[in-house]
């Protein structure tokens, strides 16, 4: 009987190879990789708000635009206190007429002619308190919108500033003519206001802000 046969049952048993080590003591395990996007991952683009978003647009609305914010709510009580004082003077005006009627006797008399002032007048100061109204009110509309609104609101707020801007100047040179200082603090302080409203859409930060993705 040979103890080299491997068939033999009384001989030692076959080597076995080594087995691997398994992960334990000694055996730092390493932590599985993050999948990498590629083929069938769409990379996201990144936005504002988020982790990695792009730096370069901005997170919160620019200071000069707030301030531009402010002066259109300013603008906007003034516009509505014009408005009030206008009707106000129509009212006036109407109870000015009517009373006029009533004491007029005929065309030809005085009371008549006066009348019909006073009614040219009233008018005159419903339209003024319309268009005063209604500024006030594109003024707010404005002024609510700059938190989310795009092109359409920086572009009319930059022509509606330049219009007050050019309003303001010609009051500005009314009052200096005048001579009167009175005449002359308000123009300047409306000029100031509509050339901030104009200037803040039309920087860089500004621009940026009304080009930022909304969702």
């Amino acid at each position: 009987m040979s103890f080299g046969d491997p068939n033999n049952p009384y001989g030692p048993p076959p080597a076995q190879p080594p087995a691997a080590p398994q992960p334990g003591y000694g055996f730092p395990q390493q932590p599985p990789a993050a999948p990498q996007p590629g083929y069938g991952f769409p990379q996201q683009p990144a936005y504002p708000g988020y982790p990695g978003g792009n730096p370069m647009l901005p997170q919160s609305m620019p200071g000069l635009l707030v301030t531009a914010r402010v002066f259109l709510f300013i603008i906007s009580a003034v516009q509505i206190l014009f408005g009030l004082v206008y009707l106000y003077l129509a009212a006036f005006a109407s109870d000015v007429s009517d009373a006029a009627d009533d004491l007029s006797s005929s065309s030809d008399d005085p009371f008549s002619a006066f009348s019909d002032g006073s009614d040219i007048a009233t008018g005159a100061f419903v339209i003024l308190a319309l268009i005063a109204l209604g500024l006030a009110a594109l003024s707010i509309t404005l002024g609510v919108k700059f938190g989310r609104g795009g092109q359409g609101v920086r572009i009319t707020t930059v022509v509606y500033g330049a219009l007050g801007t050019i309003a303001g100047l010609l009051l500005l040179f009314v009052g200096l003519d005048s001579g009167l200082a009175s005449m002359v603090i308000f123009p300047l302080i409306w000029v100031v206001f509509g050339a901030i409203i104009t200037a803040a859409p039309v920087v860089s930060s500004g621009t940026a802000w009304f080009s930022r993705p909304r969702y």
